[in-house]
């Protein structure tokens, strides 16, 4: 049996589920990997450190088409690395600038979650 090397969505396809999460959401993290089940180091910490702020926020599993992902991410954010927070459509960074941010003490704030 074979299995080609992307059977996920297609660019267009992954630039509209991109562009209706950033819309439809105050608080986004396209991660490697689900809330319950992250697949990285880097994608666990960000959902670590919102989930300390947030009980409510996005999370996009960018894994089933990541080159797609990366594509779609760039578009907005000017990096293809995940994981990518975004807050009310803008780009605030990924699991480092959250870090740094948590620990000036900005993080809350920076998510609105006060």
């Amino acid at each position: 049996m074979e299995f080609p090397p992307n059977q996920g969505l297609d660019q267009e396809e992954v630039n509209e589920q991109v562009a209706e999460a950033l819309e439809d959401n105050e608080v986004v993290l396209f991660m490697k990997g689900t809330e319950l089940m992250p697949q990285c180091g880097y994608s666990r910490k960000a959902l670590g450190l919102i989930d300390q702020h947030r009980d409510e926020y996005e999370t996009v599993d960018v894994l089933e088409s990541l080159d797609e992902f990366r594509v779609a991410l760039e578009d907005h954010s000017g990096w293809e690395t995940i994981p990518q927070t975004f807050v009310d459509g803008e780009f605030v960074g990924g699991s480092d600038v959250l870090e740094e941010l948590e620990e000036r003490g900005e993080l809350a704030e920076t998510l609105n979650a006060e």
